[in-house]
């Protein structure tokens, strides 16, 4: 069964595939451009009346997309208790605009310029 949030998770993967393979991205996105684009989203979803957290705020590696920069969207899981969260990376792995414990999360998918990963 599909549920609403399923539907929802596959819609941003399969934009963010799209993104990732059809848009001509130059060169990757600096820190300071991909920390700038996540602060942009994230000031955005105050004036939200939906939910705005962290899979919302990680489509900031679509604004990048869009303005030719790279740049990685991950999502991962924590254990005990589990955990799901989502967040941006430059192509080197540079976690963005996140707190240390986002290092807690084991990337379960990862989607932009390294690592890859099939749908």
């Amino acid at each position: 069964m599909v549920t609403r949030g399923t539907q929802g998770m596959q819609r941003i993967i399969s934009l963010l595939n799209y993104a990732n393979t059809n848009v001509r991205c130059n060169r990757p996105a600096t820190e300071a451009e991909a920390t700038a684009a996540v602060q942009a989203v994230r000031r955005a979803g105050w004036y939200s009346p939906g939910r705005t957290a962290c899979l919302e705020e990680s489509a900031a590696a679509l604004l990048l997309a869009a303005q030719g920069r790279r740049a990685q969207w991950c999502h991962g899981v924590a254990p005990d208790p589990v955990r799901l969260h989502a967040w941006v990376q430059t192509v080197d792995g540079a976690t963005v605009a996140e707190p240390g414990s986002t290092g807690a999360y084991t990337p379960v998918l990862t989607i932009g310029d390294r690592h890859q990963h099939p749908d």
